[in-house]
């Protein structure tokens, strides 16, 4: 199952992509009476250089939805460094927390792929439930949750063994999952009932249904585990849900399109891939008000999912074919990588 603006046009595909390169001309280096002074001098941009926005050192996993691949992208140099075969249609992807396996939402597999990060091949195949496409792991990495479009209900895969020990149902058409920091809930998007279906996770089954506007399809938990954040793609603004008191509790206009949303680390900001106006939309998660719009290009450039981490955000662009990687304290765009037809998801191994 697809939903719209997945798959991308030939002509979309040519717009033209956004690369802004660093610019460094030269290091001087003096001694002189014992002391040693160090001048960095540069020519062009002021911005840090994208290695020392790194995430520790990994890496980067963006799936290509019409390449049927998983483009791996070295963290600290931001280039591509392999690019693996998945299964049909890979979207939605999770890394675990040793780093050493991402599993992979084969949307026209109905399946999903483990990938082994060290061979940078497919170790396994695990059949779910029709299309899949968000996956989310718990805190403790034991247990992936994966959103079956299709069949309307959560995969629950115990990734010590790779078999699905749970299948609940949930909305229509659910898109996206999240997790408590404590790991004993789980939030599912369901963008055809209007509804985000909150999962115990003791005992997989739903305990409530949260009212989340017109179509929701990203979802993201604040630290803390007091709201969702709720993109709301076809009313063109983010939904904030109180969890305790199970109601929209403010809703914040973004831009037409948005379509995924994360949050910051320590959840004071939230980072909206807005398709329409090709831009990321930065909310501050205390007012409920966007605070800051990054551009990642002309309309047709399609942000499409967001991963964050202290040092950078990374964005999918789906109808460029990129991944921009975003400083959040600058919040420019520091470097844009060429990846393959249509990316969908994007993950950062530890």
């Amino acid at each position: 199952m697809h939903f719209p603006r997945r798959t991308r046009t030939a002509a979309d595909r040519q717009r033209s992509k956004v690369f802004r390169p660093l610019l460094w001309t030269g290091i001087g280096l003096v001694a002189a009476s014992g002391l040693l002074a160090v001048w960095l001098l540069q020519a062009s941009s002021p911005e840090p250089s994208a290695n020392a926005l790194a995430a520790t050192g990994g890496h980067v996993y963006v799936t290509n939805q019409l390449d049927n691949t998983v483009s791996v992208i070295d963290g600290r140099t931001n280039k591509v460094v392999a690019t693996v075969p998945a299964g049909k249609a890979p979207e939605g992807i999770a890394i675990a927390r040793d780093g050493r396996h991402a599993y992979i939402a084969d949307n026209g597999s109905a399946a999903v792929s483990v990938l082994d990060t060290r061979t940078n091949k497919i170790v396994g195949t695990v059949p779910v439930g029709k299309s899949p496409t968000g996956v989310r792991l718990s805190p403790d990495g034991k247990t992936l949750y994966v959103a079956n479009g299709g069949s309307n209900s959560v995969s629950v895969l115990d990734t010590r063994t790779n078999h699905v020990t749970a299948s609940v149902p949930v909305g229509v058409s659910p898109v996206s999952v999240a997790v408590s920091p404590d790991g004993a809930t789980a939030y599912v998007a369901n963008t055809g009932s209007r509804s985000v279906s909150v999962i115990d996770t003791r005992t997989h089954r739903v305990v409530r249904d949260l009212p989340a506007g017109n179509s929701p399809v990203g979802v993201a938990v604040t630290p803390d585990g007091g709201s969702a954040y709720v993109a709301d793609e076809t009313a063109a603004k983010v939904s904030v849900v109180g969890i305790k008191s199970r109601t929209v509790v403010a809703t914040v206009p973004v831009g037409e399109g948005p379509f995924d949303v994360a949050l910051a680390p320590d959840g004071s900001k939230a980072y909206v891939a807005v398709l329409g106006p090709g831009n990321v939309s930065v909310v501050d998660t205390r007012s409920h008000r966007v605070s800051a719009t990054v551009s990642l290009g002309p309309p047709g450039t399609d942000p499409f999912n967001v991963a964050v981490t202290s040092g950078a955000v990374y964005v999918t662009n789906q109808g460029a074919g990129t991944l921009a990687v975003i400083n959040p304290k600058t919040l420019k765009v520091v470097a844009t990588t060429t990846v393959g037809t249509s990316p969908f998801g994007v993950a950062v191994s530890p």
